[in-house]
């Protein structure tokens, strides 16, 4: 048999680990430092959009616009407040008057226009207290915020006769970029006091609870300074930081978790640091980089989509995954082997263990394993109850409506949400809701009007106005009924997309984006899909040299993301605990945060997963024995998922006290799904299945048997079987004829983890070790 778990592949790694740990930390230092130095500043640098297909119709149609006639695209408003006066009043007409020719005096400020000069009645309140200055900032979305930072002191509050309000798209993205950057600092110190102190109740030790944190914080550090790269290239969504964040802590300690506690196995069972450090890295540690994987490939997918807020999220977590993993298995085992047994310093838990040091020994984990014998004995009701629960918990989503992002992300009291409020419950037709028709072509004045005529004729049009000429380009405003995106204004983007015209008409507004967004998302999704599903397929059938368990991993992944979907929908479009979260429903979910959660979410799932079935398959390899095999991984993993899950669920939660409505779902929705991925899909339904399955979970046919072996992984140093025994002799016959890793002096400890009891203070770890060495001598 070929021992595919040939140490000399991770030789060199071991070697640098541990020969020279100084040097290791060391460059990890100047590396963090550099990444410090060149990630300052990232968040001024990257934008609050990206939610529209660039290469769409209405993208187009919006540039189009804003060459030919910038004021067709007002991206500033100044809402002014007569009072109880009227609009009309002479000093509040006179006070209007000023402020324009202010505004337009002002650089980087183009196409100004007032109800006061237009005397438009969209730009005229209802009850005829306030209206409308409009006016278009130029540039890029850096430069619009200098702008707007320079001009908005001097603009907003009272002005003589008059109180003036801020809004506008600009004004909006400006105040949703401040309150992220603002929330996420205050995220940040509310998950790593509280994440520190649950490493401490799970680790014991305080020096242990702070490498994961230190793991953590370089792996941000690394994923800021290679958003700034990015943003020299391309554009970066501010959203994405909050991802770093929660993944950069979450997924760090996940790895640390699992590494740091087969490190103590390790010395538990005798060894010493630098061989107990090489047995984790070959053990723990692949099983580890095959997670970082399966995480970054659910993450890339997002990179199939053109928005670039997608894009964003791919970018960050690809880096902040891959930089999480790298971290944890150099700079964290560098540090293990200079701490050696003093990892388990100023362990608060022996105040306890004084107390019960009476109390027969436990073994670790081994309530879970009480808990998968009762599952697996009851799999039937557990494998059905618990599907047709998360089924359940997810109906709602089968009613969401999409929409777009807009000022009610905001908080309530954000200037620019009031202001756009004001507009939306006062103003007729919506201002800013309207959609566009771009007309390009030679055309007479009496085919603009045949065109004019046809598009009033059709249903759900308020009232249309235009054409404004510019050479052979000319414009017309259609204003729908009702909300700007809801269904008949995106009928009526359709309807005016099929109207027929003696020259070219492309179709913009925020129902035309919000069509051709959800028609981007859908042409990719089946890519994405297939891309996620194949690639997981395919890392899990070498984790497990299973063909079933592939599909079982991916199918109960998809399900434990159930619940996530029925409760956003439940809550952020349906309105339900929106005083209680502190948010304003627009009744709609923005389009992408669903594929967006749906690829954090799977990953973390998989992240997950890999975990259990690793020690799943090691245990069935040692003993031929499915049904002990299952219990053995959950009781092993069990105690450790849930840990992870809920230090995550932590650090989503901080990220979800967000006043920003996108972050808020984004982040209570991950931690729900993760919460329930480890507490009750780990826990109930992937037991019960593989019961359900037996012997047959392990079954290949003969040709990807013989691929599996050559090329298979496993956390264990044992090669993979065939749907059968593989005693431990065979192993370590095995690994002694391959060298077992002897050249870096690490091999006789190599399946210590099998049967060791986990609590590094109890002495059953080295005396399973040792039986093991006797059956190792033998053989």
């Amino acid at each position: 048999m070929t021992e595919v778990n040939d140490p000399s592949r991770v030789g060199g790694w071991t070697r640098l680990v541990t020969a020279r740990p100084r040097l290791a930390l060391l460059a990890g230092l100047v590396l963090t430092v550099l990444a410090v130095l060149a990630g300052s500043g990232v968040a001024d640098r990257m934008g609050s959009g990206g939610w529209e297909d660039p290469d769409a119709e209405s993208t187009y149609a919006t540039r189009a616009l804003e060459e030919a006639f910038p004021h067709s695209q007002p991206n500033l408003l100044l809402l002014v407040d007569a009072g109880d006066a009227s609009v009309d009043d002479p000093a509040v007409a006179a006070e209007a008057a000023r402020l324009t020719e202010r505004l337009a005096g002002e650089p980087g400020i183009t196409g100004v226009g007032s109800y006061w000069q237009t005397r438009s009645p969209a730009l005229r309140a209802e009850d005829g207290h306030e209206a409308l200055i409009a006016a278009r900032i130029t540039g890029d979305e850096t430069t619009m915020n200098e702008t707007l930072e320079r001009i908005a002191p001097s603009f907003r509050g009272e002005q003589g006769a008059v109180e003036v309000g801020i809004g506008g798209p600009v004004a909006v993205r400006h105040e949703m970029q401040t309150i992220i950057q603002e929330d996420l600092l205050r995220a940040e110190l509310i998950a790593l006091p509280v994440t520190l102190v649950l490493l401490v109740m799970v680790f014991g030790s305080a020096v242990a609870a702070l490498l994961p944190l230190g793991i953590g914080i370089v792996a941000i550090l690394g994923t800021n300074a290679v958003l700034r790269g990015l943003t020299e290239i391309t554009d970066v969504s501010v959203f994405a930081m909050n991802l770093t964040t929660a993944l950069g802590l979450g997924l760090a300690i996940d790895y640390a978790l699992f590494i740091v506690r087969r490190f103590r196995e390790e010395l538990s069972s005798g060894a010493d640091p630098r061989t107990a450090v090489g047995t984790t890295l070959r053990t723990a540690g692949r099983t580890v980089l095959f997670s970082a994987l399966t995480v970054a490939v659910s993450l890339a997918a997002m990179l199939l989509f053109p928005q670039y807020f997608l894009r964003s999220f791919a970018y960050a977590g690809i880096a902040v995954v891959l930089l999480a993993a790298a971290a944890a298995l150099i700079l964290l085992p560098a540090a293990l082997v200079l701490l050696g047994h003093r990892v388990d310093a100023y362990d608060l838990r022996r105040l306890f263990r004084r107390r019960r040091a009476t109390r027969p020994k436990r073994e670790e984990g081994a309530a879970w394993g009480r808990a998968a014998t009762v599952v697996m004995r009851r799999a039937p009701f557990f494998a059905l109850g618990t599907t047709a629960v998360l089924i359940l918990l997810g109906l709602p989503f089968l009613g969401v409506k999409f929409g777009t992002a807009d000022d009610r992300q905001l908080p309530a009291t954000a200037e620019s949400h009031v202001v756009q409020q004001h507009i939306r419950d006062g103003f007729p037709g919506s201002p800013g809701g309207g959609l566009e028709v771009l007309a390009e072509g030679p055309a007479t004045q009496a085919q603009y009007a045949a065109y004019k005529e046809r598009v009033a004729a059709l249903p759900e049009v308020v009232r249309v106005d235009g054409p404004l000429v510019e050479g052979d380009t000319a414009y017309f405003t259609v204003l729908p009924e009702g909300e700007a995106v809801d269904d008949p204004a995106q009928d009526l983007v359709g309807d005016l997309r099929a109207l027929e015209a003696p020259f070219d008409t492309k179709v913009t507004g925020a129902a035309a984006v919000l069509v051709d967004s959800k028609d981007a998302i859908a042409e990719q999704l089946p890519a994405a899909a297939v891309f996620i599903v194949v690639v997981t397929l395919l890392l899990v059938f070498l984790l497990t040299g299973s063909v079933l368990i592939p599909v079982q991993a991916v199918v109960l992944n998809a399900l434990s993301l159930t619940a996530m979907f029925g409760a956003v929908v439940w809550v952020f479009q349906d309105g339900h605990l929106s005083g209680l979260l502190g948010f304003t429903t627009p009744g709609n979910i923005e389009t992408t945060l669903p594929v967006l959660m749906f690829c954090v979410a799977f990953g973390l799932s998989m992240d997950y997963g890999v975990f259990l079935l690793s020690r799943v398959k090691e245990e069935y390899d040692r003993s031929g024995d499915h049904e002990r095999a299952v219990r053995h991984g959950l009781q092993r993993t069990g105690g450790l998922i849930t840990a992870a899950a809920v230090i995550l669920a932590v650090v989503m939660v901080a990220i979800g006290t967000s006043r920003v409505t996108n972050t808020k779902m984004l982040g209570l929705g991950i931690a729900l799904a993760v919460l329930m991925d480890a507490m009750i899909v780990r826990s109930l339904l992937v037991p019960s299945v593989m019961r359900l399955t037996g012997r047959a979970t392990w079954w290949a046919p003969g040709p990807l048997r013989r691929f599996h072996t050559r090329f298979g992984l496993s956390e264990g140093e044992s090669a993979p079987t065939q749907a059968g025994p593989a005693t431990t002799a065979t192993t370590a016959a095995t690994t002694a004829t391959t060298g077992g890793g002897a050249e870096d002096g690490q091999g006789e400890h190599a399946d210590t983890d099998t049967d060791a009891g986990t609590d590094a203070g109890t002495g059953e770890g080295a005396r399973a070790g040792a039986a093991r060495d006797a059956v190792r001598s033998r053989g």
